[in-house]
């Protein structure tokens, strides 16, 4: 039986300390690269669909409220199943933010579009 330790990612004889796992930085920068890309690329995706929902809304609604239709921001590539949070009012109105962008459907094809102030 084996007790040499090897590089978990280049398979290398390590040498040194007994609790290395990486001949280097590059080979612990690579295998972390690998381990995260999956996660990196689903967060990177989801953050560009926000972005560009969120860039949407701010070029619809420039004066901080007013009504689109649902079909003109389907048009501009908007993605209603993508937003930040939810906030409900006092009389049961739902509003989907993106940031500081909001939206609450009005009826079938109206969406009502506001800027929340911090």
């Amino acid at each position: 039986m084996s007790n040499e330790r090897k590089c978990l990612e280049c398979g290398d004889t390590l040498r040194g300390r007994a609790d290395q796992k990486f001949c280097g930085v590059h080979c612990r920068s690579s295998y972390n690269n690998k381990r995260l890309s999956a996660t990196n690329n689903t967060i990177r995706r989801i953050n560009r669909i926000l972005r560009k929902n969120q860039l949407i809304l701010s070029h619809l609604n420039p004066k901080g409220k007013t009504t689109v239709s649902k079909t003109e921001l389907n048009f501009q590539g908007f993605h209603f199943g993508y937003q930040t949070h939810v906030q409900t009012t006092r009389q049961g109105r739902v509003y989907h933010f993106i940031y500081d962008q909001g939206y609450s459907l009005v009826d079938a094809d109206k969406v009502m579009l506001v800027h929340k102030q911090e």
